[in-house]
């Protein structure tokens, strides 16, 4: 199993009108992903969300990347997601900066691809109609692949055209292009992934064990697929989760019992109204739901978080997600209540104790 972090530009509370408290937010999440780079984390994904006020304020996420490949070394910086719709970024532009990103990391650069976070970010760019994204979505990514592969590039298509040859500029870095992956809201997404030999980056509002069918979907279709979209299969399903991981098991538990933790989850369910909500998921504007010191335990055992030393966190890895079959885990950072200094420490108490595990 892999791990890594994800962030998109998370400013809370009034703090998201203040340019001064969004200047900070956006540089210290920049210090999360360096700190994961000096211990052993694989993976960010860096989100591009729209108009999504204090949820995600990370709209130009390839110059963030950009920002960070010079101060980071082994870390693969991720998309997570570039938005594929024409009417949001011209495919000929999604090709060009992901191929320059893969220049800039050497290599580490992974695309992740999707459809936006539901009607409000969309709606940004004048789009009503969220089912509409789905065949362009259809249509692009294919097209990106035929772009890095050819110097005559033409097309024809449904929602974009290239009348006359051109050489889209510049070309992945190495033989053949960075991993392939696409954003999993739904079950026949987790299928149509596998089937497609791309992977599966499934942002998931249910608990661990909830996802084993859809990870079995997505394996039974890649195990299947004959005519991967890219040059190669990208065997990986990722799936998020929530870690508060300490030396000091009753720091950890008092973090994740401070009241403002489930704010962020109530802002994702706020936002994304087109991916299923489980029942019992705050409804906007009514208080986030909290954890007591009564319930940890129970979130802990039902696969909606992980809290406590390293040798709990790990035991709880190998109890869920190992068992559901998940290939790389995600957490997002930062989590609500921890504060800067605390998530920093949960990053390196995690990646020297846990990950080698």
């Amino acid at each position: 199993m892999e791990f890594g972090i994800f962030i998109q530009g998370w400013v809370p509370g009034p703090q998201a009108h203040d340019s001064e408290a969004e200047h900070r937010a956006l540089l210290a999440e920049a210090d999360l992903v360096e700190c994961a780079d000096r211990h052993g984390w694989k993976y960010v994904w860096i989100s591009e969300h729209h108009a999504l006020t204090e949820y995600s304020h990370m709209s130009a996420s390839d110059v963030f990347m950009g920002y960070l490949a010079r101060s980071t070394e082994r870390i693969h910086l991720s998309s997570g997601i570039f938005n594929l719709s024409p009417r949001v970024n011209h495919p000929v532009r999604n090709a060009e900066r992901v191929a320059m990103l893969d220049h800039l990391t050497s290599g580490r650069f992974e695309f992740g691809t999707g459809r936006g976070a539901g009607s409000h970010e969309i709606g940004t760019f004048n789009i009503h109609d969220p089912d509409s994204t789905r065949s362009e979505w259809d249509e692009v990514l294919p097209q990106i692949v035929r772009m890095w592969e050819q110097e005559d590039y033409t097309f024809s298509g449904e929602h974009f055209s290239m009348d006359h040859p051109h050489n889209v500029l510049p070309k992945p870095y190495g033989p053949g292009h960075p991993a392939l992956w696409v954003a999993c809201g739904s079950p026949s997404t987790f299928t149509k992934a596998g089937r497609l030999g791309i992977g599966a980056l499934g942002f998931n509002f249910s608990p661990v064990f909830a996802m084993k069918p859809l990870i079995e979907s997505y394996k039974e279709g890649i195990a299947g697929c004959q005519e991967p979209m890219g040059e190669f299969l990208n065997d990986n399903v990722m799936i998020t989760n929530a870690v508060v991981c300490m030396e000091d098991r009753d720091r950890a538990r008092e973090i994740v019992t401070r009241y403002g933790r489930g704010y962020l989850y109530s802002l994702v369910c706020l936002y994304h109204d087109t991916i299923p909500v489980p029942a019992g998921a705050p409804v906007w504007p009514e208080p986030p739901s909290q954890l007591g010191a009564e319930t940890i335990d129970w979130a802990i055992e039902a696969g909606y978080l992980l809290c406590g030393t390293p040798e709990e966190v790990s035991e709880q890895i190998a109890r869920g997600h190992q068992t559901v079959g998940v290939d790389q885990l995600v957490f997002g950072v930062p989590g609500g209540s921890a504060s800067h200094e605390e998530t920093l420490e949960i990053l390196e108490t995690f990646g020297k104790q846990v990950i080698p595990e």
